[in-house]
């Protein structure tokens, strides 16, 4: 046992560690956030399934591992199900990471605030007025509120007791806080499905628990039956001795939001949830040695093109010229799960190539491939070539036509421009055997004379200097004849 685990400390690479790190931080963010949740306890159901899952591939439990593969197959949509409002606001949340506090938590002290809030609402009490107070945090509320009025006004007392006097027509609905300001009244919340674990609720405590599951907002009920004062946060609910507890509540919830900016020690940060991390980083080591431990290296042959590299314009590789060699790699089964196959190649530098014959020796250092993965062969180990160089040489342009003209027509002339182009040929080549020819012309569909702009063919290993061809124009005059019999001039 004790050499086993020594054997997986000394395969440990420096990829390993980043790997782990990353699940370790990710599987502490999951843990964190499901902390508080109330579906935390399906997602522990679903953790407990996976560990007997990675216990029954250990002990080679076939039909226990079968079973939970099928499970595990649609995993994917039961979580959609099950998790979607907190998938949601996770995303959400995270979309919204490391943007700088919104600035009205800067601009207006938390007891002001809080101040104004606990005073309406002790007033609204002593009245016996109901009221559902949403004060914003830091999670989007639009996807949450229905109907409303548009207001946009500061906040104040005789403004948020204004909105909830019975004669108003949006006392019935939510009012939303936004820093000093209310952007809107009269607004409908979600409502829980989960209030029966409080006892009978109301309607407005049933819609500020509603609206509290699914973002971090604060929202605070005046009872008018029983004049009290609840306050709904994280998917909790509770009813406050006064509005003096409420005032409180309020400062603790200003506070959190807009923190002191002071750097923290790292020693501090893993403090926090402690346990979830140490959690999460036991889950990474177990996953990483169930599926990310290289336990075993296997080889594996792939035909790759090779790419001849700094080939000079003024040289030719002449035939016979290797496009594609067989090489073979050894490495971890994981590695070869994350490879492209497309990406392999052999890479051939030619900028010190001489003409004549060569034979060039095929290294590993010539193969690109990733890091992990090793070459312990290549087939052929070497490639016979033939390098030429190209020389400049201008040869004369050959006008290629078929068919005849036109009834009562005949060719008087024809002539190209311009009537010599410069190429490059092999040196070892006698030019007066190269040919330089145009596309053919097909005389049968010429109505008059014409003067037509015409492709030109190359025989090969000759390429147009500078790379690129030539403008050729070729003016064919037709004349008159009673000979219908025409012919094409030659």
């Amino acid at each position: 046992m004790i050499d086993n685990i020594l054997t997986v400390f000394n395969n440990l690479r420096i990829q390993d560690i980043f790997d782990i790190l990353i699940i370790w931080i990710m599987t502490s963010v999951v843990l964190i956030w499901f902390k508080e949740r109330a579906s935390r306890f399906v997602f522990i159901g679903i953790g407990l399934l996976g560990v007997i899952y990675l216990t029954a591939r250990f002990f080679q439990l076939y039909l226990t591992t079968v079973v939970l593969q099928g499970f595990f197959a649609i995993l994917l949509f039961v979580l959609v199900v099950i998790f979607q409002e907190d998938l949601r606001r996770f995303f959400e949340q995270l979309a919204m990471w490391g943007r700088l506090r919104q600035k009205f938590f800067d601009k207006q002290p938390v007891h002001q605030a809080a101040e104004t809030i606990a005073q309406a609402v002790s007033n609204l009490v002593r009245k016996r007025i109901g009221a559902l107070i949403v004060i914003k945090g830091e999670d989007p509320l639009d996807r949450h509120l229905n109907g409303g009025a548009l207001l946009n006004g500061a906040l104040s007392q005789p403004l948020l007791e204004s909105i909830f006097d019975p004669h108003s027509a949006g006392h019935d609905g939510a009012v939303v806080i936004e820093g000093n300001r209310v952007p809107q009244f009269g607004c409908h919340l979600p409502l829980s499905i989960n209030a029966g674990r409080f006892g009978p609720l109301g309607l407005r405590h049933t819609a500020a628990l509603g609206l509290s599951e699914r973002c971090d907002a604060l929202c605070v009920v005046v009872s008018e039956e029983r004049g009290t004062i609840s306050l709904a946060k994280g998917e909790h609910i509770r009813e406050l001795v006064n509005a003096a507890a409420l005032r409180v509540e309020l400062e603790s919830f200003y506070a959190q939001k807009a923190p002191k900016r002071e750097t923290r020690p790292v020693v501090h940060w893993l403090r926090e949830n402690s346990r979830e991390k140490i959690i999460a980083l036991l889950l990474s080591c177990i996953l990483w040695v169930a599926f990310g431990y290289q336990k075993e290296s296997v080889r594996r042959d792939f035909t790759v093109p090779v790419e001849y590299l700094n080939v000079s314009p003024d040289w030719v590789i002449e035939k016979p010229k290797i496009t594609d060699v067989e090489i073979m790699l050894m490495g971890p089964p994981q590695a070869f799960q994350l490879l492209n196959p497309d990406s392999l190649k052999v890479s051939v530098d030619l900028s010190q190539v001489r003409e004549g014959r060569h034979e060039i020796a095929l290294s590993k250092d010539m193969v690109k491939k990733p890091s992990s993965l090793t070459v312990v062969g290549i087939n052929p180990a070497r490639l016979g070539m033939t390098a030429s160089r190209l020389v400049e040489a201008s040869l004369p342009v050959q006008v290629v036509t078929q068919g005849r003209p036109p009834d009562g027509q005949s060719v008087q002339k024809i002539s190209v421009s311009p009537p010599d182009v410069t190429v490059l040929i092999l040196g070892k080549l006698n030019q007066n055997g190269v040919r330089i020819r145009t596309e053919p012309i097909d005389l049968g569909k010429l109505t008059s004379s014409k003067i037509l702009e015409v492709r030109l063919i190359l025989p090969s290993h000759v390429q147009f200097a500078g790379g690129k061809p030539p403008v050729v124009t070729v003016t064919i005059k037709l004349t008159k004849s009673n000979r219908p019999d025409s012919r094409p001039l030659p």
